[in-house]
């Protein structure tokens, strides 16, 4: 990141969407362009916006409008799809029980990752096996989801054709062994307004980076709490932007790009008296995957290593299991 950023860009991916898995995409002058913006937003923010996503404005506001009539749930219903190691880590979590920086988050949630089954990795994905936990209300929880996961799924995986090229890859770098069959993860949170005893910028989620590759936030319009932190250590408020997503880019694309592209610190705080809730898809690479730096990153870092061999699976259970007081 040579250069420090004030605001974070709007970059329209309609034109890369169109010509995506074409022979000739990476000719295409309105494909090119969005490969500039990304190369651009990747270097000095590590966030951008998109719009021109395809994704039905129906469908992305139902599924907030469903987390919200789930969260608004006595409590003795939503732990019946409690999260704990038994269940591979996919459930509810009240408010609290995420961790972060050893800190507890000011959040309740349900964490969602692509199904795994029993002994699909053997002993080394034994901690993540298991199906998605739904809740029985609202009825048409899991089915929206579903849908949603799988068009998100698309969609991201188009972005990081985009971003290979950014890179100087061919634009199916990150299919295939790479993250062709990626272990997504969604996190489905809902953040307390400010009322009571809380105290203002009390943190709905302590400054980190994500894990994996690239995260899609689909967050409540008018309430302004996701945060950003430049170099000169400022947080800038990622407000949002009817008919876009807030993408971030994580730490495996670090790893992948030797530091070409480096993921920006973020935190959530909800100094409104509005309950917010917030849909994140993280698209991350395949789980058994060994991420180490690409050799055309190498190149445009003199043939130095910057980060060392990284299995994505390890990674994030390593995570896992220390973010959560269950």
């Amino acid at each position: 990141m040579g250069f420090d950023f004030h605001s974070i860009p709007i970059i329209d991916v309609s034109p890369l969407l169109d010509k995506c898995d074409r022979p000739m995409m990476a000719e295409d002058q309105g494909v090119l362009k969005v490969v500039r913006e990304l190369d651009e937003a990747c270097r000095v923010a590590g966030f951008f916006y998109v719009k021109g996503h395809g994704i039905p404005d129906s469908l992305v506001k139902e599924v907030k409008n469903v987390t919200r009539k789930f969260f608004d749930l006595p409590c003795e219903e939503k732990v019946k799809i409690k999260m704990s190691p038994k269940t591979g880590y996919r459930g509810y979590q009240r408010l609290g029980e995420n961790i972060t920086l050893g800190k507890p988050d000011m959040h309740e949630a349900i964490d969602c990752y692509r199904p795994m089954e029993s002994g699909e990795y053997g002993s080394f994905g034994k901690t993540m096996e298991g199906k998605n936990l739904w809740p029985e209300n609202p009825a048409n929880f899991k089915s929206l989801m579903e849908e949603y996961i799988s068009l998100q799924r698309e969609l991201a995986r188009k972005i990081m054709q985009g971003i290979a090229l950014a890179l100087g890859g061919p634009p199916e770098t990150f299919e295939g062994e790479r993250a062709g069959n990626s272990f997504w993860v969604m996190r489905i949170i809902g953040y307390p307004g400010l009322a009571g005893e809380m105290q203002y910028n009390d943190v709905g989620c302590e400054a980190h980076t994500d894990y994996g590759l690239l995260t899609l936030v689909n967050q409540d319009d008018g309430i302004h709490a996701l945060q950003v932190k430049n170099r000169a250590g400022e947080w800038i408020c990622a407000v949002s932007i009817p008919g876009t997503f807030v993408c971030n880019i994580g730490d495996m694309l670090k790893v992948w790009s030797n530091g070409l592209y480096e993921p920006t610190l973020h935190r959530v705080v909800n100094n409104s008296p509005k309950y917010r809730v917030s849909v994140v898809f993280f698209y991350e690479p395949n789980f058994d995957t060994a991420v180490e730096p690409l050799d055309f990153c190498k190149e445009k870092t003199s043939g130095v290593v910057r980060y060392q061999r990284v299995v994505y699976g390890e990674h994030l259970v390593s995570k896992v299991t220390t973010n959560f007081s269950t």
